[in-house]
């Protein structure tokens, strides 16, 4: 009798255990065209790259073992010191700016009762030109003859040139260039606020700025400090309106580290010390990242 009411207990548990396995070998299957690229195309990449630092190797790959070397010759270097404040100076520049024109570019967006599409597509329309367009458009506008700001301003500043504004006019660029994604991420955010919060505040008297730091500024701050992150290591990224605009000079004053790494890479055939400055820029981002999300989430939870 036991025997009996047991047995189909057993069928149906292996039936469980089948289909358990059914649905483990579909998932695996989809998982892993992902999977494989991820390895072949970012961990061995990565893990290459980390190997090559290690070495003397040239462009080639082809090198001995020199093991932590090329590291202490980096920290000796004072290029590598002047392209690490050169990234700072221009993180600076750009990430804080760039948010606070997104925020309030989307404070008015969202606002708007007409045209609202329009204005949110030319807002967001550099954003999705390639790097050659802009740089090309900014040196035709801040050209030093004929460029359209020194006309109106009788100037014969070369922006691009000077050891001091070359910096700062390569950030405006690249803020003029990326604001658009900022500005469409608060807007997401914006709209996700319910209304009926703005409602209930209305009533008890709230208005103004009151609003903004009492219902806007808590509820956008998730966005905030996403865009925070995002900007962060994008801006640690910085190559390609460097070397289009200014090529790291003038006298290295925009000489950014990932473009000391090509210049040592694939001008000076150095590929291991390349590869370590690319080591050392992937920890910094790295320590910068994870003490930003620490720093933010200490402002949400307060």
């Amino acid at each position: 009798m036991l025997e009996t009411v047991s047995k189909p207990g057993r069928l149906v548990s292996q039936e469980k255990q089948m289909q358990l396995r059914r649905r483990g070998i579909t998932a695996l299957l989809m998982v892993a065209p992902f999977l494989l690229i991820y390895l072949v195309f970012l961990i061995y990449p990565s893990l290459r790259v980390l190997q090559l630092s290690l070495t003397n190797a040239d462009l080639t790959g082809q090198g001995q073992y020199v093991g932590l070397s090329n590291y202490a010759r980096l920290l000796r270097e004072p290029t590598f010191w002047t392209a690490l404040l050169n990234t700072l100076y221009f993180i600076l520049l750009t990430v804080i700016p760039n948010t606070l024109v997104g925020l309030g570019l989307a404070l008015l967006v969202v606002r708007l009762k007409r045209l609202k599409g329009l204005v949110l597509a030319c807002f967001f329309l550099p954003y999705v030109l390639p790097v050659s367009v802009v740089t090309n458009i900014w040196n035709w506008v801040l050209d030093s003859n004929f460029g359209i700001v020194n006309t109106l301003t009788h100037s014969t500043l070369a922006w691009f040139q000077d050891p001091v504004w070359a910096m700062p006019a390569v950030a405006f660029v690249t803020v003029w260039w990326t604001v658009g994604f900022n500005i469409l991420l608060f807007i997401a955010g914006l709209q996700n606020i319910p209304p009926e919060i703005y409602e209930a505040a209305a009533l008890d008297g709230a208005s103004g700025f009151r609003l903004f730091r009492s219902i806007t500024w808590p509820n956008l701050w998730p966005v905030t400090s996403l865009i925070l992150l995002l900007q962060l290591i994008a801006q640690f990224k910085i190559f390609d309106q460097v070397y289009l605009l200014t090529s790291g000079g003038p006298f290295d004053k925009t000489l950014v580290l990932l473009l000391y790494s090509y210049r040592e890479g694939f001008q000076q055939q150095h590929g291991g010390y390349a590869s370590t400055i690319g080591v050392v820029l992937m920890v910094v981002i790295l320590a910068a990242s994870l003490l930003q999300v620490r720093v933010l989430n200490r402002g949400e939870r307060a």
